[in-house]
């Protein structure tokens, strides 16, 4: 899959492409459907499927201090959509000047001159241009005009519920990562850096990757979770850890993992979590015996539900 940051990562003579556009943060069931849909449309016709993306989140520029709790990175996002099959990813800054860009600028200059895009497969509550004053049906009266038809998907599964980014955050900060897996398609992930922490955990008998994540990513509601710890090509189950160790008179929200029967040293590696179950809320605890205790728990259910 290629890679492109702006349109002038295009590449020179690209030709004719179906393309699908919007955020895309999760990369969720209804992400999926317009995926599958741009990429069957080009199967059809013998093109390229290309998804259209935007950094930052429109809504930071628009409303700086807006910026939603974000579901995946742009790295996790396109290898998502190269597993589904998308053929060329394309990130488009976003700039006080592509906000300001009225709709049918928008169309011809990204979906027309730089694209050549013969179909766009968008979600049925898409919206662009300046103010979001486009919808699908202007987007539609904008294909007739320049020669490209549009398809607007309903993101719903079978029992008619509709798949949202916004659903799938509210789920994620209520800790329900069972919920928010249901309608992601797969676990969600935490993506990070392992860095120094206070080193109790290694004191405690339990050593932990304190985890360092980008900003604005969507952690969930203080506890302690079952899940799946990725560096490289190995997933390693993993006791997780996310709040502020009342314990221990804590103030700064962490994440912390504690591999299941792995002694490796993880400081500095890019790593990830999946966040598969949730298995209590966060606790203060009157001395460290209780909790070495409940930790002892925690890790035999760990070992239950994904060890």
């Amino acid at each position: 899959m290629e890679r492109w940051r702006g349109l002038e990562g295009v590449p020179t003579g690209w030709g004719r492409s179906v393309v699908t556009v919007g955020v895309f943060d999760g990369m969720h069931r209804g992400h999926q459907q317009l995926v599958a849909r741009a990429v069957a449309r080009g199967s059809e016709r013998g093109l390229p499927a290309v998804l259209v993306t935007f950094d930052p989140h429109p809504a930071e520029l628009v409303r700086p201090g807006s910026h939603p709790a974000m579901l995946t990175t742009l790295r996790r996002r396109a290898d998502l959509a190269a597993e589904l099959g998308i053929d060329a990813f394309c990130v488009l800054p976003f700039t006080p000047e592509l906000a300001r860009t009225e709709p049918a600028a928008f169309a011809h200059h990204v979906l027309v001159e730089r694209l050549h895009t013969a179909t766009v497969v968008v979600g049925r509550n898409f919206r662009f241009g300046h103010r979001a004053a486009g919808d699908v049906a202007l987007l539609g009266e904008l294909g007739q005009r320049f020669g490209f038809a549009v398809e607007g998907l309903d993101l719903t599964g079978d029992d008619g519920v509709t798949f949202s980014s916004t659903y799938i955050r509210a789920c994620i900060d209520a800790g329900d990562v069972e919920a928010a897996a249901a309608a992601l398609g797969r676990p969600h992930r935490v993506e990070g850096v392992v860095v120094h922490g206070a080193r109790r955990g290694r004191d405690l008998g339990f050593p932990t990757a304190n985890i360092a994540s980008p900003p604005y990513s969507a952690l969930p509601a203080d506890g302690v979770y079952a899940g799946r710890f990725a560096i490289g090509d190995r997933l390693l189950p993993t006791a997780i850890s996310v709040g502020t160790n009342p314990t221990f008179s804590g103030r700064e929200r962490t994440l912390e993992a504690y591999v299941l029967d792995v002694d490796e040293d993880f400081y500095g590696h890019e790593v990830a979590v999946d966040i598969t179950h949730r298995l209590r809320g966060q606790e203060h605890y009157a001395d460290v015996d209780a909790l070495v205790e409940q930790m002892h728990r925690d890790v035999a259910r760990t070992r239950e539900l994904v060890g």
